[in-house]
C-alpha cells in the first residue's frame, strides 16, 4: 500500500479521482457479492450496493425511481440499510440494544407508576371539572353535618358529593373476609357520570336519614363473586354482618375515586345508621371521615367557585359548631373557610406519601439513562473509527456532511427504537414488582401500569431524545475526516501512536461520576433501611400476634360491652400456644393515634401544644406481652377496674418532661381534653420509651390509662405472644372466641408484619435505590472496558514494538492500568462535586445517617474503584 500513500500525497485532483472511483468499485462489487451470498438477485444486489454508497450513476437511477414521496423511499433506504448494518455486526447491536433497553426501560417504569399515582385523570365523564372542597392545605376531612350544610347551601355546583372509604366484612362473624368499598352519598355517581353495567346506580331518592340499606357493587366484585350474573341485583350481600340489597353493578372502568385502591361495594352514607346503631355517628360534629367533592357548573371557573365557598363558610361552620369544645376552639371554628383544589386525578394517600420519593426516583432513573447513552455513545465513536475508510469515499464522490450524518442517525434512532421496545418488555415485568413494592398484607395496592397512550408517547420521546443524546455527536464527528488523512491511516504497518484524552475518554469520566453519585445515594437509602429495620423500638414485635375484635355483629348492648371484653381476653389466655396476652386501645406503629392535653402540678406550659401529650388504654399484661420494660412502680393489676383509683403509667419521655428528675410515682396528671376532662389520674409505674406512630419519630410522651377505665367500644384489639410461630394461633383463637358470640369478627397480623408496613416507602427506595445504583455500576465498568479494550486494540503496534525492545510485561500492564486510574480518579473526583449536592436532595428520606457519612462515601469510592 506504499504506492498508494505515495499517491495520496503527490497525485493531481484528476488522477486521484480515478483511483477513488477505482476502490468504490471495489467495495461496490464486495457489498453486491455479500448481499448475492444473502439471497438477493444480481442486478437488485448492484443496485442496492449503489443506493447504500451513493456511488456513480445512482442519482440517474433515482431520477427514473423518483415517485411522489421521494423522502420517504430514501428513509426507507436508510432504515434498510441501518438494519444490514446492525445485523452485519450482532455484538455491537446486542450490548447497545440492552444497554438503552435497561435505561428506557427504568424510565419508564418508574413514570408509569407516577402516571398513574399522579397524573392520570379519573375514568369519568368530564373530569377536569370536578374539584375538592377542603378547609386549606392538608384539611381534607370533614363532619357529616358540615357535609349536609355545604349540600343544602352550595350554588356553584352542579352536583356535588361527600364518599369516606371502608373496608366491610363479608363474613358476618369469625375471621373477616375484608373487601375496599365506601360510603356515599346520593350525588356519587350522577356528579361522576358514572353508568350501570347492569340494574340501576344510587341517587338523591337513597339518600335520606333512615334510608334502607342497599348497595351497589364494583364490576369487578361482581364477575368474581357473582360470576358476572344479572340475577345478582335483588339479592343481598353481607357488610359488617348486616345484609345490604344489591340494586345495581357499576361500569367495568369505575373503581372509585381513591388512587391506589379499588372500591367493590358502594353503599349510601345514610345506612351507616345500619351498621353503627343510630344516627349518632352522622350527627357527631367531631367525628371528621367525609370528603366533599363538585363538579364545576357550566361557565363558572375554579377562582369563582372559591369565592363562593369562602362566601358560604360562615354560616356553614356556625350551624356545625362542636358543643363540647373549648371556647377559644369554638372561636378558631368559627373562623374556618372553604377552598378548591383541582381533583380530576382523584384522591390518593399513595401520592401524598409517596410523591417526592417517586420524583426522586425518576432522576435516579434520568441519571441510569445518561450512563447508558454514554455507553453506546462510546460505542458508535469506536464503530466510527472503523468506518473512517467507508466515510471518507462517500465524501471524496461527492456525498453531503448531512446527508451521511442523517443516515448515521437514523441508525441511532433505530437502536433507540429496538432499546425502547426491550425497554417496555422490561418496564411490564417491573411494573408488577413496584406495586408488589407498595403494598402490605394489610393494604394492596392496586394501580394499572398497562401501557397506555400517554405512556407510549413517552416511551417514544425518551427513545427520540435517547437517539440525539448518544447519537448526534458521534455521527457529527464521523463526518468530520479528511479523505487523503484516512485513506493514509489505513495503511498496513502504521501505528497511531498514543490516544489523547478524547470524547470516548470524557465519557467513561461521566459515566463514573454519575454511578458514584447514584451508588452514594444506594449507600445512604440502604443504610437508613438497614437502621430502620434494626432499631430498638421499645417493644419485641417477633413472635406476637395482633387480633382485632370486632362486637358490632354480636349485637351486645352497650352496658355489657366490658363484660364482654374482659371474656375475651380471658378466653384467648387460656387458648394452648398463648404465653402472654393482653388488650388495648391501640397497638404499636398502627397509625392510629389518641392525644389531648394535660395539666401536671408544678410544670408551666410556654404554648398551647406543649402541654399535649399522647394517650394509650391497655389491660393488665401489656407491657409484659410487648416486652417494654417496667422503670419504676408497678403496671395494671387485676384491681384497676371500673369504680377504682384512677391510676397511669407513664413512660420515660413522659417523665422526664413533666417531672425532671423527680420520682413521677404519686403525683397527679390532669385530663383537660375529651369525655374524661377533669379527671385526675395518680402515677403508678413508669415503663421504657416505646415507639407510638412511625420508627422515625422520637420518644413521645405517653399516657397509658387502665382498659376498664375507657369507655367500652365496639372494637378491642388483642396482643398474643405465642410459644410457637404467631400465625399458627389463628385457628384455635377464631374457635375460642367463636364460642362466646358467633357474631364477633377477628382480623389478623403479626406485630411484625404492622412493623414492615411501616417501612413500604424506606423499603422501596432503598431496593430500587440499590438496583439502579448497581445498574449503573454495571454499565460504568461495561464502558470502561470497552474504552480501554478499544484504545489497547489501536495501540497493539505500539505495545509491540515495546515488547520487542525489551519492555516487561508488567510495566506495560501498568502503563495501561495507569490510564484506567487516571479516568476512575477524575470521574470519582468530578462525581464527589456533584454528589455533594446531589445528596441534599435526599436528606428528608434519611434517618440516623447524614448525607456527609464519611463511611458510606467512602464505601461508594472504594466499590466503584474496585469495580
Amino acid at each position: 500500500m506504499a504506492w498508494y500513500h505515495r499517491l495520496l500525497n503527490t497525485a493531481r485532483p484528476d488522477r486521484l479521482s480515478r483511483e477513488l472511483d477505482r476502490e468504490l468499485e471495489f467495495h461496490l462489487a464486495e457489498c453486491a457479492d455479500e448481499l448475492v451470498a444473502g439471497g438477493m438477485g444480481e442486478a437488485e444486489a448492484r443496485r442496492e450496493a449503489r443506493r447504500r454508497f451513493g456511488g456513480p450513476g445512482v442519482q440517474k437511477e433515482r431520477t427514473r425511481e423518483r415517485d411522489v414521496l421521494p423522502w420517504l423511499e430514501s428513509l426507507a433506504a436508510d432504515v434498510r440499510y441501518a438494519l444490514r448494518s446492525l445485523r452485519a455486526n450482532p455484538g455491537f447491536a446486542g450490548v447497545a440494544v440492552l444497554s438503552l433497553g435497561l435505561g428506557i426501560g427504568a424510565n419508564t417504569a418508574i413514570f408509569a407508576l407516577v402516571d398513574a399515582v399522579m397524573l392520570r385523570s379519573l375514568p369519568v365523564d368530564r373530569p377536569e371539572e370536578l374539584v375538592q372542597v377542603t378547609m386549606g392545605p392538608g384539611a381534607e376531612d370533614f363532619t357529616n353535618p358540615i357535609w349536609e350544610e355545604l349540600r343544602d347551601r352550595q350554588d356553584v355546583f352542579s352536583g356535588a358529593f361527600a364518599y369516606s372509604e371502608q373496608r366491610f366484612d363479608l363474613a358476618g362473624g369469625g375471621e373477616v373476609r375484608p373487601v375496599d368499598g365506601a360510603w356515599v352519598s346520593g350525588g356519587y355517581f350522577g356528579t361522576l357520570g358514572v353508568a350501570p353495567a347492569a340494574g340501576r346506580l344510587l341517587g338523591a331518592a337513597d339518600d335520606f336519614r333512615g334510608c334502607p340499606a342497599v348497595a351497589v357493587l364494583g364490576h369487578g366484585f361482581w364477575q368474581s363473586e357473582y360470576g358476572g350474573a344479572a340475577s345478582a341485583v335483588g339479592r343481598s350481600v353481607s357488610l359488617d354482618g348486616h345484609p345490604f340489597t344489591i340494586v345495581g353493578v357499576a361500569d367495568p372502568g369505575f373503581t372509585g375515586v381513591e388512587v391506589g385502591k379499588a372500591a367493590q361495594v358502594f353503599a349510601p352514607l345514610c345506612a351507616m345508621a345500619t351498621v353503627e346503631g343510630g344516627d349518632g355517628v352522622l350527627d357527631q360534629r367531631s367525628f371528621w371521615f367525609l370528603r366533599v367533592v363538585g363538579r364545576l357548573r357550566e361557565g363558572t371557573t375554579a377562582e369563582a367557585a372559591r369565592a363562593r365557598l369562602a362566601a358560604l363558610a360562615p354560616a356553614v361552620f356556625a350551624a356545625t359548631v362542636p358543643p363540647d369544645w373549648e371556647a377559644e376552639w369554638k372561636r378558631e371554628y368559627a373562623k374556618t373557610t372553604l377552598d378548591a383544589t383541582p381533583a380530576a386525578t382523584g384522591q390518593s394517600a399513595l401520592r401524598h406519601r409517596y410523591s417526592q420519593a417517586l420524583l426522586a426516583l425518576m432522576a435516579v432513573v434520568g441519571m441510569v439513562l445518561l450512563i447508558a447513552c454514554a455507553n453506546v455513545a462510546n460505542l458508535l465513536l469506536a464503530r466510527a473509527a472503523a468506518r473512517r475508510r467507508e466515510v471518507a469515499i462517500r465524501l471524496a464522490i461527492g456525498a453531503g456532511r448531512g446527508r451521511l450524518v442523517r443516515q448515521l442517525l437514523t441508525e441511532s434512532l433505530l437502536l433507540a427504537l429496538l432499546g425502547a421496545a426491550a425497554g417496555l418488555v422490561f418496564a411490564s415485568w417491573a411494573g408488577g414488582l413496584l406495586v408488589r413494592l407498595l403494598s402490605t398484607r394489610a393494604n394492596t395496592v392496586r394501580l394499572d401500569l398497562s401501557p397506555d397512550g400517554r405512556l407510549l408517547a413517552f416511551t417514544l420521546a425518551v427513545a427520540t431524545a435517547t437517539a440525539l443524546l448518544f447519537g448526534l455527536a458521534p455521527a457529527w464527528r464521523s463526518t468530520r475526516v479528511d479523505p487523503q488523512a484516512a485513506m493514509k491511516a489505513v495503511g498496513r504497518g502504521t501505528g497511531e501512536g498514543r490516544p489523547r484524552l478524547g470524547p470516548g475518554r470524557a465519557l467513561v469520566v461521566g459515566q463514573i461520576a454519575l454511578s458514584l453519585v447514584l451508588v452514594l445515594g444506594a449507600g445512604l437509602l440502604l443504610g437508613t433501611f438497614r437502621r430502620l429495620a434494626t432499631l430498638d423500638p421499645g417493644f419485641r414485635s417477633e413472635g406476637v400476634l395482633l387480633a382485632t375484635v370486632g362486637l358490632r355483629g354480636a349485637r351486645v348492648p352497650d352496658e355489657r360491652l366490658p363484660e364482654v371484653r374482659r371474656r375475651v381476653l380471658e378466653t384467648v389466655r387460656a387458648v394452648p400456644g398463648v404465653k402472654s396476652a393482653s388488650a388495648s386501645v391501640l397497638t404499636p406503629v398502627s397509625g392510629a393515634a389518641w392525644n389531648g392535653r394535660v395539666a401536671v402540678d408544678g410544670y408551666a406550659p410556654t404554648g398551647r401544644d406543649d402541654a399535649m401529650v399522647y394517650f394509650n388504654a391497655v389491660s393488665d399484661g401489656f407491657f409484659a406481652t410487648l416486652g417494654t420494660p417496667l422503670l419504676a412502680g408497678r403496671e395494671f393489676g387485676p384491681g384497676d377496674v371500673a369504680g377504682s383509683e384512677p391510676v397511669a403509667v407513664i413512660n420515660l419521655a413522659m417523665a422526664r418532661k413533666f417531672f425532671g428528675g423527680a420520682s413521677p410515682l404519686g403525683r397527679r396528671i390532669g385530663l383537660q381534653d375529651g369525655p374524661a376532662a377533669g379527671r385526675s389520674l395518680r402515677v403508678v409505674g413508669v415503663v421504657g420509651n416505646t415507639k407510638y406512630g412511625t420508627l422515625r419519630e422520637e420518644a413521645r410522651p405517653l399516657v397509658y390509662l387502665p382498659l376498664e377505665h375507657d369507655p367500652a367500644g365496639p372494637m378491642l384489639n388483642l396482643e398474643l405472644r405465642a410459644h410457637g410461630p404467631p400465625t399458627g394461633l389463628v385457628p384455635a383463637v377464631t374457635a375460642a372466641v367463636g364460642g362466646i358470640d358467633r357474631g364477633i369478627t377477628l382480623r389478623y397480623a403479626t406485630l411484625g408484619e404492622q412493623v414492615s408496613a411501616s417501612l413500604t416507602q424506606e423499603r422501596l427506595l432503598a431496593t430500587l435505590s440499590g438496583f439502579f445504583g448497581g445498574l449503573a455500576l454495571l454499565l460504568a465498568a461495561v464502558g470502561l472496558y470497552g474504552t480501554m479494550a478499544y484504545s489497547v486494540a489501536r495501540r497493539r503496534n505500539e505495545i509491540g514494538i515495546r515488547i520487542a525492545l525489551g519492555a516487561a510485561r508488567a510495566r506495560v500492564a501498568r502503563l495501561v492500568l495507569g490510564e484506567v486510574g487516571g479516568m476512575v480518579l477524575a470521574g470519582v473526583a468530578i462525581g464527589a462535586l456533584v454528589a455533594a449536592v446531589a445528596v441534599r436532595r435526599v436528606a428528608p428520606f434519611l434517618f440516623g445517617v447524614e448525607p456527609s457519612d464519611p463511611a458510606t462515601w467512602a464505601l461508594a469510592a472504594r466499590g466503584l474503584a474496585g469495580t
